[in-house]
């Protein structure tokens, strides 16, 4: 599962990554509204988390402009304001959700699985390429309708090959993507390995994944 978190407060931002990977997500992290709006419209996410108050954009500016740009990720606006009005307009920008701040790190989680939880349509329609289907919602892959079972890891690394097919992902992108600890992935051969058992996975299917050398992988129709 992975999730962005746009935060300037250091310490709450570490908190915040810190609690979530120990949780189970893929953390991106940023510390402003520029950088938050270029990774929600660049990069898929299940749920976000916004500061509203950050350097540059605020974090209801960030989600009026992904809103329009057609961006349907969940958000979760974090604010210090308590104030009815500010929550009105928290929401109507396109929120999905409001935590005041201080709040409990449980609190934080249960709203997050709550906006998962949201009906499909939150969700891109099925991504495909060749006889392969890859369905956002369930976390499913299936070839000419039969389910591939898939490790967690696993699932992030098709999903982001599917996404970015038939273009070639290098191998820094998908260690910052797929793994926390990208840097000891990116010096080893943590992602030949996951590779090789996806290739033996798919070896039926009417898709493979090509090495293209000194650059990275992709996925393409066989």
């Amino acid at each position: 599962m992975r999730i962005l978190v746009a935060e300037d407060d250091r310490s709450l931002r570490e908190v915040l990554e810190r609690g979530l990977r120990e949780a189970g997500y893929v953390v991106d992290v940023v510390q402003d509204g520029e950088a938050a709006e270029v990774a929600l419209k660049r990069d898929e996410y299940e749920v976000a988390v916004l500061d509203w108050r950050m350097p540059g954009l605020t974090g209801v500016e960030v989600i009026d402009r992904v809103r329009r740009a057609g961006v349907l990720t969940p958000i979760l606006l974090l604010t210090a304001r308590d104030d009815p009005a500010d929550r009105v307009q928290g929401l109507n920008s396109g929120a999905d959700d409001y935590l005041i701040k201080p709040f409990e790190f449980p609190e934080l989680l249960a709203r997050l699985h709550a906006l998962q939880r949201r009906p499909a349509l939150r969700f891109a329609p099925d991504i495909t390429c060749g006889d392969l289907h890859f369905d956002p919602s369930t976390r499913q892959l299936r070839a000419n309708e039969e389910p591939i079972e898939l490790t967690a890891t696993e699932t992030l690394l098709i999903e982001l090959l599917m996404r970015r097919s038939p273009s070639i992902v290098s191998r820094d992108i998908i260690a910052n993507q797929v793994w926390d600890d990208a840097h000891r992935v990116s010096n080893s051969n943590t992602i030949e390995v996951h590779v090789a058992r996806l290739r033996s996975k798919l070896a039926h299917c009417g898709a493979k994944i090509e090495t293209v050398r000194s650059l990275g992988y992709r996925v393409v129709p066989q």
